[in-house]
Parts: structure tokens; sequence; C-alpha cells
């Protein structure tokens, strides 16, 4: 996977470049190099939570990308430096960017410290965060998967450097074998965070009798503090900008291209009673016959020929509508990051999505969101904000009936809008307060 820099020049300052006496941190498992933006935002909003507080930082961010490069990031208004270095789940033993490759030499100290800029690299640091991009602390996406998750948390541990997990999910297991493996990594960690109470339970479980409230924490993803970032290129079409500008606004809506351009993988990977096609176009008719403007928001940022493309997802749903309502449809325009759309979805009246991290942005901006949810992480994250009813499970549901239940979210917004507003606080004192415990337990 190619890595991707700044998707386009910034304008605005770069900070200095991090001096030596500068804290130094790496970052596994929310690669920026992805077109994926729900890792975009854990990146994000890992380095803005130290950047923040550290200006001068020195941050290593490990990605699938080749050798190493400075990447520039920008949070908020201001724009930052990283380091961003490649860590790859190849079979090229003889490449240095090869996780396998980096433990192996990694247990020759000094030596491999020597060879090896990323051992070196976090030997020299003061803590190692790793995220798991989420929710791939686990073996339910194979064994490949589950090794690229789990060979930077005992690369860290086997050099004696900190290991903060920051908030994700933890499991399922089907293996024995491979959980005992994600047991120690969780044992050995300084500190380890879920993002939800369900997520703390399933943490709880794998400590078994290692668990320490002090250590082992509940917490709330780390999107929720992203900040919104003004977009430096044109992502919204003309007339999608004045909708926003009006009294009447408009809606969103996210789709999932895994799911609408392979309806197979929705039945059979993830158990959908509800047809996704039909589904989302019966939503976007129902909101434009209310008078709505729909705009749609991809999130997965991948070419037309990936079946993961949430752009080509769009496309295809603009296609099967007609040529009246398409006038009362707009599809966002990539390039842009996680804080880039956020800052759109700040804007609309109410958002749908399918990937949750498009939820997480809009949530967090105080945006009532509706969700497809494929899967239980969305439950546990929304009934953080207290939004569990605006899930509707495709899962249980068959189609007219979950198009019922979006449709019934969508009237609900200003009750869902009044509970968001009173539950964010706490969610936001929560996310500077969890910072804060990172930074400590990373000797900051």
């Amino acid at each position: 996977m190619s890595r991707q820099t700044s998707p386009h020049p910034c304008p605005h300052q770069t900070l200095p470049n991090p001096n030596a006496s500068a804290p130094r941190l790496c970052l596994f498992g929310a690669a920026p190099s992805t077109g994926n933006l729900g890792v975009s935002a854990l990146f994000h909003s890992a380095v803005a939570g130290m950047f923040q507080r550290y200006p001068n930082a020195d941050v290593t961010v490990f990605d699938f990308g080749r050798g190493s490069q400075a990447l520039e990031v920008r949070i908020g208004e201001s724009s930052y430096r990283v380091t961003a270095m490649a860590a790859n789940p190849s079979k090229r033993l003889y490449s240095m960017d090869t996780l396998a490759t980096m433990r192996f030499l990694g247990r020759m100290s000094p030596l491999g410290s020597a060879l090896n800029p990323a051992v070196r690299s976090i030997n020299r640091a003061m803590a190692v965060w790793d995220v798991s991009g989420g929710d791939s602390f686990t073996d339910l996406y194979g064994v490949k998967r589950f090794w690229t998750t789990m060979h930077p948390k005992l690369l860290t541990l086997e050099q004696g450097t900190p290991l903060v997990l920051l908030p994700q999910t933890y499991g399922p297991f089907q293996d024995p074998g491979l959980r005992a493996i994600a047991e120690a990594a969780v044992a050995g960690a300084r500190m380890a965070w879920a993002r939800d109470e369900k997520s703390f339970v399933a943490l709880k479980e794998l400590c078994g009798e290692s668990f320490d409230p002090e250590k082992h924490r509940v917490g709330v993803d780390l999107a929720f503090g992203l900040p919104p970032t003004t977009p430096a290129m044109l992502i919204l079409e003309d007339k999608a900008a004045t909708w926003l500008g009006e009294v009447q606004g408009a809606v969103g809506l996210n789709v999932s291209g895994l799911i609408y351009l392979d309806p197979n993988a929705a039945k059979e990977r993830y158990g959908f009673k509800a047809d996704y096609k039909e589904l989302i176009h019966g939503l976007v008719r129902e909101l434009i016959e209310r008078g709505e403007r729909v705009v749609l928001v991809p999130h997965v940022l991948e070419p037309k020929d990936n079946v993961e493309s949430d752009p080509e997802a769009c496309a295809q749903v603009m296609q099967a509508m007609s040529a009246t309502e398409q006038e009362h449809i707009s599809i966002l325009k990539p390039p842009y990051t996680a804080a880039e759309v956020k800052s759109v979805l700040g804007k609309l009246k109410w958002f749908c999505g399918t990937r949750m991290h498009s939820t997480i942005g809009a949530l967090s901006s105080g945006v009532p969101t509706g969700a497809v949810a494929y899967s239980l992480k969305f439950q546990g994250v929304f009934e953080t904000c207290d939004q569990a009813a605006e899930v509707t499970d495709p899962r249980a549901l068959e189609t007219q009936d979950a198009l019922d239940s979006l449709m019934q979210s969508y009237m609900d917004r200003a009750a869902a809008k009044s509970r968001l507003d009173l539950a964010l606080p706490k969610v936001r004192a929560h996310v500077q307060e969890q910072m804060s415990a990172i930074l400590r337990a990373s000797g900051l």
C-alpha cells in the first residue's frame, strides 16, 4: 500500500521540527497511509492529544509505506510534523521494514537497534502507543491480521519500552493459542483502555486475575476528541455549500462501499437480513420526499475498482435516483482528511452512517445521528453519549423495518439532540482526562 502524505498543500504555518530534547513517542495501529478515514481519525486524534500539550513532540507513526519520511499533519488550524516509518506485515524477511524482521533484530540488541531504524525509534521512545486500528485486537479477521496487530506490541515489550494500549475494542478470540498471546500483550502493557463499557467487559475477561483498575480502564473512542479542520480544498459542491448556509439545511448519509458493492458480504460476513442497497435507496428517497437535501459522505476513500470504495458506492446511489431526485443530492468530493470531513458533518441537521467513525465524527460535533450497525461495536459507542436508541441493526431487521427505524431516528432528531447536548460535555471531559492519564502512563 503506498503511503499518502498530505492529500493537498497546506497553507498554514508548520511548527518547527522537534528537537533532541522533545518528548519521543511512537504510534502503531493508526496508519495515516490508508484511505480509511476511521483509521485516519484515530491517527489525527492521538497526535492531537500529544501536540496540544507538547507542541515540539517527536512523534513516529508506523504505516504501510516504504522507508521513512516527514509527514505534515493539520490539526485544527495548526500544522505539525511527524515521522512516518514503514512497518509491514510482509514475508520479505530481508527487508528492514518487515515486522517479523524487526522483532528478530530487536532480540539482537544493541546490534539490532543499530541496524534497524524502527527498533531504534522504539528503544528511544518514552512510550509506544498502540490502537490496533480501533477494532483489530482480535483473531476475527484472520491470522495475518492478528499478527499485523500483535507484532508491534510484542516488539515493544521485548525492547522494554512502556506500551500503552489506547482506547479500542478487545476480542473476540476464536483460537485459544492466539488468545493467550493477546493476554500476554495486555498483561505486559503499562496501561490498557477500552473505548466503551462493552469493550471494557471484554478487556477484563482478557486480563483475568491480572486485572488492575488503575491500569485497565474504560474510556471513549479517541475520535471524540478529533478537532475539526477547515478543508484546504473545496470538498463541497456549490449546491451543497448553499444548502448548508440556508435555514433549511441538509442531512447527511455515509454509504459503506464494502457492503453496498458486495451485497453477498453483507449477508455472509455480517448476517444481514435487510437488503442494504434497497435500504439506502429507500432512505434517500424518503428523505427527499420529506423535502430534505442529502449530502452523501464517503468515509473510505478507495478507487472505484476497490470493493471498499465509498465514493463509488455513493456514485451508484446517485445513478439509481431519478433526474429530479438527483437535484436534491450532492456527493462530498475527496480528497480530504477525517478532521476536514468533520468540519462538514458538524453543519448537518441529521446524519446516518454505516462506517462507525463517520458516525463518531457527527456525534462528537453535536449532530443527531442514526447508525446502520453491522457489528456490536456501534452499540457501545452510541451508549457512550446516550444515543443507543438511534442504532438500527440490519442483521436483526428486514429491509422495511430497518428503513422505518432509520426514519424514526430522523423524525426524533430533536429529542436525540437534546440528549446528545447533555451527554457531550461529560464525554469531552472524559476525552481530556483520558489523554492526561495516557500521557502520565507514558512518562509525561
